[in-house]
């Protein structure tokens, strides 16, 4: 099995980028039928158990919990599931067509601290392809600007500490897997995923009408299992490859949401979605040597 993994880093890329993709299709169908992301949070935390639990199935229940473990599967999953609950917070008054973009360019952090730190190289054809990527991601990001940006700031704070919380993810998450099983790592990431639904709650405005029905909890818990799912395979994928080449290929998943939306939804693409598309591909055929 172990060896299955090792030779297979792209396998689990692919999967969460198509799994991250096919997510961001549907994911607006119960917020728009009017179940809150904050609580669709809290459903996506609890679809990480059962994903946790086949994990640590497949090692044979060997979790490891020495305090050096939990503490950095801990830190991968306060950094990943706190990013989006700020996230949550930067949309309430900032423009999305701003706070996208700029949170898409978290790998810049990864590779920055990847390089530096764990000494991870790349070819000069990957190289090209994780600049591509970055740049297709941004364009893939983008949305077009609506009326009003709000009064207030502040959003550009809550913008950039998810743009760090990010970044410095992935890296901790390849850290980790240097000296602990990446099922452990998931399972820390389960955990603090729990932890922070009661904050997701506290966000949540039970005064407006909430859709309890099954466009509610019930269709985003089947939604956001593929996110679960993509999360898991991410661990992998950053256990067995390089997370300067990995992290950017993931971050590629809006090209699998336009996709859809293309052909499900009949949206077509404007100039920067087309342009994020053709060099999309480029990429992935660069970053997939």
């Amino acid at each position: 099995m172990g060896s299955f993994f090792q030779r297979s880093w792209l396998f689990f890329a692919i999967i969460t980028t198509v799994f991250w993709g096919i997510w961001g299709a549907f994911i607006e169908i119960p917020e728009k039928a009017g179940f809150p992301a904050t609580l669709g949070y809290s459903v996506w935390a609890l679809t990480m158990i059962p994903c946790a639990l086949v994990a640590l199935y497949l090692i044979g229940w060997k979790l490891e919990y020495d305090v050096r473990s939990i503490l950095l599967g801990s830190t991968v999953g306060l950094l990943g599931a706190g990013g989006q609950l700020l996230l949550f917070q930067a949309l309430r008054s900032g423009p999305a067509y701003i706070v996208f973009p700029i949170i898409s360019l978290f790998p810049i952090v990864t590779i920055a601290l990847s390089t530096s730190i764990l000494k991870e190289k790349a070819s000069a054809r990957q190289w090209i392809g994780i600049v591509l990527a970055l740049i297709a991601v941004y364009f893939l990001s983008y949305q077009e600007p609506e009326n009003g940006e709000g009064g207030s700031k502040g959003w550009l704070l809550f913008t950039a500490l998810v743009f760090l919380m990010w970044g410095i993810q992935a890296f901790v998450m390849k850290f980790s897997n240097e000296t602990m099983r990446a099922e452990s790592i998931f399972f820390y990431m389960m955990i603090t995923g729990v932890l922070l639904v009661p904050v997701a709650l506290a966000m949540t405005d039970f005064t407006q009408e909430i859709n309890w029905g099954f466009k509610g909890p019930y269709l985003a818990g089947g939604i956001h299992v593929l996110n679960s799912i993509g999360a898991l395979t991410l661990v992998y994928a950053v256990r067995y490859g390089k997370s300067i080449i990995v992290v950017p290929m993931t971050g590629l998943s809006p090209l699998i949401t336009v996709a859809i939306s293309l052909v499900i939804y009949a949206v077509i693409p404007d100039l920067f979605l087309s342009i994020g598309v053709l060099v999309a591909l480029v990429a992935i055929f660069l970053l997939s040597e």
